[in-house]
């Protein structure tokens, strides 16, 4: 129940021609306190329930739990998230013995594409493909979360 991932931003699109199809992305959070977030998430024909705990210092580790639960049912707890909602287009794209999941943000945060890698320890080796830019793991500024509050358009 331990997440374990690391964050970069994209440089380019290249990583399309190498991904499977894209899958729209709702989500939106009925808690964001700092010690543990509640998230409703509609993932095209899926939904889930996440929480998710407070990020280790360095920004690697979490605790995480996920549920599936009806789409009908992530629909009606969508309208009384606060502040407002994420949508995104993700991707996955398999690099050696991992998968890469893009996220290509729209609405307030478009312009904004971010890659997450799980891996099974802190320290796990892999590979980095042309297209991954600089590293943002731990910067509370790209926490799906945080974009609701301050979307990327507000940026300077």
């Amino acid at each position: 129940m331990t997440e374990i991932e690391r964050k970069f931003l994209v440089k380019s699109d290249e990583f399309k021609q190498q991904a499977d199809k894209k899958k729209l992305i709702i989500q939106a959070y009925l808690n964001t306190h700092p010690e543990r977030t509640i998230r409703i998430r509609i993932n095209d024909d899926e939904a889930f329930i996440t929480i998710k705990g407070k990020s280790s210092e360095d920004g690697l580790s979490r605790f995480e739990w996920e549920k599936e639960i009806p789409v009908k049912e992530a629909r009606k707890l969508l309208q009384i998230c606060e502040p407002g909602k994420i949508e995104k287009y993700r991707y996955h794209v398999d690099i050696g013995e991992h998968t890469y999941e893009i996220d290509e943000f729209l609405e307030e945060n478009e312009g904004l594409v971010l890659a997450e890698i799980e891996l099974e320890k802190e320290d796990e080796q892999f590979e980095k493909p042309e297209w991954l830019g600089e590293e943002v793991t731990g910067n509370l500024d790209y926490y799906n979360s945080k974009l609701i509050e301050n979307p990327y358009k507000n940026w300077n």
